[in-house]
């Protein structure tokens, strides 16, 4: 049985391009059921219309996108064992967290809650390196025989030769955000970070862990702050700037 049960973009277009169901993957992780809405729906639509990504490709109407967000539910829904768990268990973390509190995007206004989404950057891992690169182009998808979505992504700064196939769950992500000097207050320990790494081998930005933070004062130069981080890939420590470290959106 073959593995994929998709392969070629070109054969079998996508009702969304690649770049707008990264879109939509991180609209459904950050507001959950509250993407169903039609007017929710309505501003993706009227904010794809205007994107680069969709010019000279048929437009899209807010109940595709609407569509899109039921099988998003339908799918996460149907991985939940449900003779083993009670109802409460049932109802995924974030739709637990919207009960507690309205996402920070639903509050602001209607023109403001995705307006820069067409221009969304992302970041991909390699598996040749367990590094995140950022992503200059999503080139093509298919879908594993599990459900899964991987694309091939081409990475900004490298040729054809170094694309790789990439697990849209596990391996792409909303770019990292470098931080200003008087920023450094926002890491705390505990925190997931993208983190540079240099060696004699080997420079590449990779995922840590802050394990400890040496709170110094700041001059003309910028922070002084030292940070103690764990490198998640091979759990190696190290004590590194603020200049080596990009923070996950929040």
């Amino acid at each position: 049985m073959d593995r994929f049960e998709s392969t070629e973009m070109k054969d079998d277009p996508p009702e969304f391009t690649l770049a707008e169901i990264m879109v939509l993957e991180n609209l459904y992780k950050e507001v959950g059921e509250k993407s169903l809405s039609q007017e929710f729906c309505e501003e993706v639509v009227n904010n794809f219309s205007c994107s680069k990504y969709r010019t000279g490709k048929p437009a899209i109407e807010w109940e595709q996108v609407q569509s899109w967000f039921l099988d998003k539910q339908k799918e996460l829904a149907a991985k939940v064992p449900t003779s083993t768990i009670t109802h409460e268990e049932f109802i995924p973390r974030s739709n637990l967290a919207l009960t507690v509190s309205v996402p920070e995007i639903l509050l602001k206004s209607k023109g403001e809650r995705i307006a820069g989404l067409p221009e969304l950057a992302f970041e991909a891992k390699s598996f040749k390196d367990s590094a995140w690169y950022d992503v200059a182009a999503f080139l093509n998808y298919r879908v594993l025989c599990t459900g899964e979505l991987e694309v091939r992504v081409r990475f900004s700064g490298f040729s054809y030769d170094q694309d790789e196939w990439v697990n849209v769950k596990r391996g792409v992500r909303e770019r990292s955000i470098p931080l200003e000097p008087s920023e450094c207050h926002r890491v705390k320990v505990g925190d997931l970070v993208l983190c540079f790494r240099e060696t004699d081998d080997l420079a590449i930005y990779a995922d840590a862990y802050i394990v400890e933070v040496q709170r110094r004062l700041h001059d003309t130069e910028g922070c002084n702050c030292i940070f103690v981080v764990r490198y998640d890939y091979d759990n190696a420590q190290a004590k590194v700037p603020l200049t080596s470290i990009c923070c996950r959106p929040m």
